[in-house]
């Protein structure tokens, strides 16, 4: 990305996603993202590295979501600072929580890549830590969806 649109973008996400809470818990999870991606760039067994692209385009997908979560979230409880509003506290849990598991699959991933000799079990490991991130994301938009029916 170059320059200038690095800058529109940071403009835009500064009026999406605010520059406190929300926005932390955005870009925690692109840069989780980022070093999954960065990890699958040592894979030498094409059977394991097709399998981990597979696992990434999914958890790429996940990055659109959490997006649009941390915009829902930033419009009904602004947030500048890194207080935790009481109403949406679960939805922040949950994309922490995301968060997390999404390092931990990138942790599991480069564990893969520096196994030596075949891996017998390919990328299950990865894939159930995967799922996980899945999990934690579609809690956030049930949590989300709740305090709005709340309303």
């Amino acid at each position: 990305m170059g320059f200038f649109s690095a800058a529109r973008q940071g403009r835009k996400d500064d009026a999406e996603l605010g520059k406190g809470l929300w926005r932390r818990a955005h870009d925690r999870f692109v840069r989780g993202l980022d070093r999954y991606h960065q990890v699958l760039e040592g894979v030498e067994d094409e059977a394991l590295y097709a399998e981990l692209v597979e696992i990434a385009n999914e958890l790429s997908a996940l990055g659109v979501r959490v997006r649009q979560i941390c915009i829902e979230a930033q419009r009904r409880s602004p947030s500048d600072g890194l207080d935790i509003p009481g109403a949406l506290a679960g939805v922040h849990r949950s994309l922490s929580t995301a968060g997390n598991s999404l390092a931990m699959t990138a942790e599991a991933a480069a564990m893969l890549r520096l196994a030596v000799g075949p891996v017998p079990v390919g990328a299950a490991s990865v894939r159930r830590r995967a799922e996980s991130v899945v999990e934690h994301i579609d809690d956030a938009e049930r949590r989300l969806a709740e305090a709005a029916a709340e309303d």
